[in-house]
């Protein structure tokens, strides 16, 4: 007990004491997830309200495959990656692989089917309350899809954070892409792993300790947004 209290201490000190690794780790982290999540925002949110909007054959099987999708295996996504990245893949001539961009692309592909599922759920619901206005109004599709994103656009930005914790929080791509390179590639979650099997816990606690407050905040955002909408929704 006095080894794991001393251990939170110092990973408090670190966290505290403004460490210049710790928070070049953090700051990677928050760079790479962010992208990552405005990457698959755009992609996700006009995919998501062309499926909501339009009726076309084989729809259902989209929506099936958009929601499954939703769960896919970071690892599968790592090694798919890593295989397209790698010198002997089509794309190794970029050399992309082991840099912050292969991470970026990884989270992209892994949290761009869960913005544009969830996304296509809340637009087709709000488009159902609308579609006699729309067609009132004789609206294009890109007409009403622009209108159904920006009336969405709070729980929209619920999507993007959900999409964000998802990022923020990967490890089995990233590392497969990324290589856990000291002062190149380490994120939070993949030297969380590292110092753990080095032992080096209070580094590990600290970044677990940032990631936990992230975590937090995230979830703290999901919710001060969703009161913002229901207020504007009743105003």
């Amino acid at each position: 007990m006095q080894d794991i209290a001393e251990a939170f201490s110092l990973a408090l000190t670190l966290v505290f004491s403004g460490d210049a690794d710790l928070w070049e780790i953090v700051a990677l982290s928050l760079r790479v997830s962010l992208t990552a999540t405005g990457l698959a925002c755009l992609l996700g949110f006009p995919f998501g309200a062309i499926v909501a909007i339009a009726r076309f054959r084989g729809r259902g099987a989209l929506i099936i495959l958009m929601n499954a999708l939703m769960g896919l295996p970071p690892v599968v996504v790592g090694l798919l990656v890593y295989l397209h990245l790698s010198r002997s893949g089509p794309l190794g001539f970029l050399g992309l692989l082991y840099t912050p961009t292969a991470m970026i692309i990884a989270q992209t592909i892994l949290i761009a089917p869960i913005v544009a599922a969830l996304s296509r759920q809340v637009l087709e619901d709000l488009h159902g309350e609308y579609a006699e206005q729309f067609r009132s109004l004789c609206l294009t599709r890109r007409q009403t899809a622009q209108a159904l994103l920006w009336d969405a656009r709070y729980s929209l930005m619920t999507v993007a954070l959900a999409g964000f914790g998802r990022a923020v929080a990967e490890v089995g791509a990233v590392i497969l892409v990324g290589g856990n390179i000291d002062h190149l590639t380490r994120v939070m979650t993949t030297a969380i792993a590292l110092e753990t099997s080095k032992g080096d816990l209070p580094l590990a606690l600290a970044l677990g300790i940032v990631l936990l407050v992230l975590a937090l905040g995230v979830n703290a955002g999901v919710q001060a947004l969703r009161v913002g909408a229901a207020r504007s929704a009743y105003a």
